[in-house]
């Protein structure tokens, strides 16, 4: 019987844990095109896109240094943009 309550309870987090994980990779994506076609809108397509990474670490999706490694990563490719 435990294992079976186990199963049930690990789907129920593989659902939450998959519907937030999605949600940061399209927020990802998008700010990702956002900076490459020099958008405007980049600079906010980017800090959501970080808000949502903070979120997944708070939830235990991501790891915190992956998270920080991402973050790096979209913020110089925003300052990239800006400077050429």
């Amino acid at each position: 019987m435990p294992a079976q309550k186990a199963h049930r309870q690990s789907e129920k987090r593989n659902a939450r844990n998959m519907s937030a994980r999605r949600a940061t990779r399209t927020a990802l994506s998008r700010a990702r095109r956002a900076v490459a076609a020099a958008d405007p809108d980049s600079e906010e397509a980017v800090r959501n896109a970080m808000s949502m990474l903070d979120v997944a670490v708070r939830k235990g999706i991501l790891h915190k240094n992956n998270a920080s490694r991402r973050k790096g990563r979209l913020a110089a490719a925003l300052n990239r943009s800006r400077a050429g």
